[in-house]
């Protein structure tokens, strides 16, 4: 639990432990991240982060944007006392896995960390290749033939799970409960902001139609990349 207000910290870390969870803590961007780091890979590896956006010497978003650098898919939930719906995009978008707002019921706080944690770390396979369409997880890389396509980590994810159902029709609530979290709030109607995005960058510029709109069911990525 990385959280700089050392009262919070030291009620949710009671909380938490009332759960049955162990929790350590840090109060501070840099020593969130390297205990993170630190722990990656190892048998003491966290099975979730609750980390605050607003910490001293690193936010949280730079935190986040780091470990998905380096490899960790540790499960995130961000905790911020910014609200709106591009707050929320921007922790979506450095790769956390979910996100609250303050001031939030424990109670939710509890539910959130259990998902994420029954959940895991994102399984992350070597290459998805439809056509001339290239996505590699673990380096959060897209091609569209030999040009690289910079993609947010956010919209890495939707692309991805997309891809995997290459050919399938997929509703909003699905890419929901896999790319957010089964315990998010905040409506399925983000998705339609992603996906506008993701046809921006590797349909338009390249005049391909990959990502289809199956009218009243939801989203179809084309098998061969379109």
């Amino acid at each position: 639990m990385v959280e700089d207000d050392a009262r919070l910290r030291e009620l949710l870390r009671e909380g938490l432990e009332e759960e049955g969870y162990t929790v350590e803590e840090a109060g501070d961007g840099p020593g969130g991240l390297t205990r993170a780091m630190a722990a990656h890979g190892t048998d003491g590896e966290y099975a979730a982060v609750v980390l605050d956006v607003m910490l001293p010497g690193m936010s949280g978003y730079q935190v986040c944007s780091r470990l998905r650098a380096a490899g960790v898919w540790t499960p995130i939930l961000m905790l911020t006392a910014k609200d709106g719906e591009y707050d929320e995009a921007d922790g979506l978008d450095v790769g956390a896995d979910d996100y609250l707002t303050k001031p939030f019921s424990y109670v939710v706080l509890i539910a959130r960390v259990r998902a994420l944690v029954r959940r895991g770390g994102l399984d992350r396979p070597e290459l998805l290749e439809l056509g001339d369409l290239r996505l590699e997880p673990a380096a959060l890389a897209c091609w569209r033939g030999g040009e690289n396509v910079v993609l947010t980590a956010k919209e890495f994810a939707v692309l991805e799970f997309l891809a995997r159902r290459a050919g399938q029709v997929v509703s909003k609530s699905e890419i929901v409960r896999t790319v957010w979290d089964t315990a998010y709030d905040g409506g399925a109607n983000l998705v339609e902001v992603y996906i506008r995005a993701l046809r921006r960058k590797i349909d338009v510029p390249y005049g391909r139609t990959a990502i289809r709109t199956i009218r009243g069911a939801g989203y179809l990525l084309a098998r061969d990349g379109g």
